[in-house]
């Protein structure tokens, strides 16, 4: 089967296919004498099976161990994989129906109303002063925590938990106030470097590797639409020095 036949069995494009040849991901298969790829069976189970596990929330590093397990397996220990990856990620659909099901059943619904009880308890205490700003913030976590995998939940709250230790989230209002008075002033401000210092002395070192690793992620895309430039800019200057402490 050609490359477009694959890609269409297995429901993505094309050019994910060869992506995942790019990664490694997916073995190149045999190539016919006109040079066009021929690919069988056993590439399309693999080639569902990353999608699975993609869908799953694992990382590319992680699918690629768990591909490296089915090197050695028979086609049918395979399928059986595959078939437990199709029904965790049917379980995790319930779970989400059952969720969604809930919040309809309430009357007043808040962009609030969708995240878990567990992080509405953190969020309850972290915005608490009534900040402007931490108005954004709580709209980040919300949606971060909507759109999240279980694990990826747990794992937001492991990171923001330490922020609503008493000392913490007294120095988290003091932040948060602070940030509100940035909202007028120019990146350049002098309180914009300070700011800066304070937020790296305040977030765990935990959530400081977080902010490296995805520093070319969503949130940052977040933070330059929704804050204002001075504010941006003290998660803009946070990031960089903290990256250039890891070097």
């Amino acid at each position: 089967m050609r490359i477009g036949e694959l890609a269409a069995l297995v429901g993505i494009s094309t050019r994910a296919v060869r992506h995942y040849h790019h990664l490694g991901l997916l073995p190149e298969p045999v190539r016919l004498a006109n040079g066009y790829r021929d690919y069988g069976l056993r590439d399309a189970v693999t080639l569902a099976r990353i999608r699975r596990l993609a869908e799953l929330g694992l990382s590319l590093d992680e699918i690629h161990d768990v591909l490296a397990d089915d090197q050695g397996k028979e086609l049918r220990e395979v399928l059986v994989g595959l078939d437990a990856d199709l029904a965790r990620q049917q379980d995790m659909i319930a779970a989400r129906r059952a969720r969604l099901a809930a919040l309809l059943t309430e009357p007043d619904l808040t962009p609030e109303s969708a995240v878990s009880p567990e992080l509405a308890a953190v969020l309850r205490d972290l915005t608490a002063s009534g900040s402007s700003f931490a108005t954004l913030d709580r709209k980040l976590l919300a949606l971060m925590d909507t759109v999240a995998t279980p694990a990826d939940r747990d794992q937001v709250l492991d990171l923001v938990r330490p922020l609503i230790e008493p000392d913490a989230l007294a120095r988290s209002h003091d932040l948060y106030a602070c940030l509100d008075d940035l909202a007028d002033a120019d990146p350049a401000d002098p309180r914009v470097a300070a700011l800066a210092a304070d937020l790296i002395a305040l977030i765990p070192a935990d959530m400081a590797a977080a902010m490296i690793a995805h520093s070319d992620a969503g949130w940052q895309g977040w933070m330059f639409d929704e804050a204002t430039p001075a504010q941006a800019e003290v998660f803009r200057l946070a990031v960089i020095t903290l990256t250039e402490r890891t070097q």
